[in-house]
């Protein structure tokens, strides 16, 4: 092949990708217009379109890519058929294609979607044509995955399983909703479609529309419409730079389902070993990007100096009351844990971890109304 030359047309891919938009921006208006649909297939619709996102979310990419947290038989069952369902490839190929994607982030020859080259190509045109160089199914960098049997299960009968979910789900409900032809469109076409770019917007938007909160050595963003749409997942700053998380968005208020499933999940056994990055780490990070954020808006003058070293001593002195107090929680619950302290031992040390609390939430808001000013 020359040198300059297209790596060649993945045909299966271009005519899935443009036969199901085609149908989506065609036949479903055409069919709303003149049969409707009703409230059963649009409900449907929303319904079996967060089943496959879920399953991409909590399966592919938590449970499998990363390995945030352990899941029962029957979880991996149901996320296994929802991932064939999504139509994203199986999850053995989809959790190596993340790992290299981690592992090589932003770098345009390394990394399958590459946000480096461009919104396109991070977002579907890594997979029209044949751009990776790796045997397709070298799964080295997933030999664990290779030992799960629910995974393994659903590798081999990839395709058996998209025919049976992607055509059987939808007309099963049809036929329980009485209009086959508009259950199939909504919850089979559009579904499809919807899920699909939904999950390729994580590669393409949320690498350049966003803040970085976290880090800015790559091009990851957190979004929260992002997040929205994809059940969580547009906290991406965030899970880049702490991607063994089984959290995304860390906040209370943050939309995260994928994460309230696996919490509500592990009450009833379904999950366990649920990992969590420490919070003085994801504090320190924030720090560091908001005195780099600080760093980057004055402008180059004497005074400007002057304000960067004060800057720099705010900094450093609420990152010394930051892990003194977490490192002191640590010693605390390690030794109540092994019942290591006497009463008022305990009492003693709770009272001074109170203290360093204290002393770091009050540098905390100074350090914030510091920055405030600058923003």
């Amino acid at each position: 092949m020359p040198e300059h030359a297209k790596p060649p047309i993945i045909w299966t891919n271009v005519l899935l990708f443009s036969l199901t938009l085609l149908a989506a921006v065609t036949l479903v208006p055409a069919w709303g217009i003149y049969h409707g649909y009703g409230w059963a297939e649009v409900i449907g619709c929303v319904l079996l379109l967060g089943y496959a996102g879920i399953s991409i979310t909590a399966g592919y990419h938590r449970l499998w890519s990363h390995k945030t947290y352990e899941a029962h038989p029957v979880l991996k069952v149901i996320f296994a058929i929802g991932g064939a369902f999504a139509l994203q490839n199986s999850a053995l190929h989809w959790s190596s294609d993340h790992r290299v994607h981690h592992r090589h982030v932003d770098d345009n020859d390394k990394d399958p979607y590459s946000a480096g080259r461009g919104f396109w190509y991070s977002h579907i045109g890594w997979m029209l044509r044949e751009y990776q160089t790796e045997s397709y199914d070298d799964y080295r960098n997933v030999r664990d995955l290779t030992k799960d049997k629910v995974v393994m299960w659903q590798h081999k009968y990839y395709l058996p399983l998209v025919l049976a979910t992607n055509l059987g789900i939808p007309v099963l409900f049809g036929l329980f909703s009485g209009d086959v032809i508009g259950a199939f469109l909504l919850c089979g076409v559009l579904r499809l479609v919807l899920s699909h770019h939904f999950t390729f917007f994580i590669n393409s938007l949320a690498h350049i529309w966003g803040k970085q909160t976290y880090t800015d050595k790559n091009s990851a963003r957190d979004n929260g419409f992002l997040a929205f749409l994809t059940y969580g997942e547009g906290y991406h700053n965030f899970h880049h730079l702490f991607e063994y998380d089984y959290r995304n968005g860390i906040r209370w208020w943050q939309f995260d389902p994928t994460k309230w499933l696996i919490k509500s999940c592990s009450w009833i056994g379904l999950t366990s070993k649920l990992k969590k990055s420490p919070e003085e780490r994801i504090q320190a990070a924030r720090y560091q990007m908001q005195l780099k954020s600080l760093q980057d808006k004055l402008p180059t003058s004497e005074q400007s100096e002057q304000l960067l070293a004060k800057a720099q001593a705010e900094y450093e002195l609420l990152l010394e009351k930051l892990n003194a107090f977490y490192s002191t929680r640590k010693r605390l619950l390690e030794m109540k844990k092994y019942r290591m302290l006497k009463r008022y031992e305990e009492s003693q040390l709770a009272a001074q971890c109170r203290e360093l609390q204290l002393r770091w939430q009050e540098q905390h808001k100074l350090w914030r109304q510091f920055t405030a000013q600058y923003a």
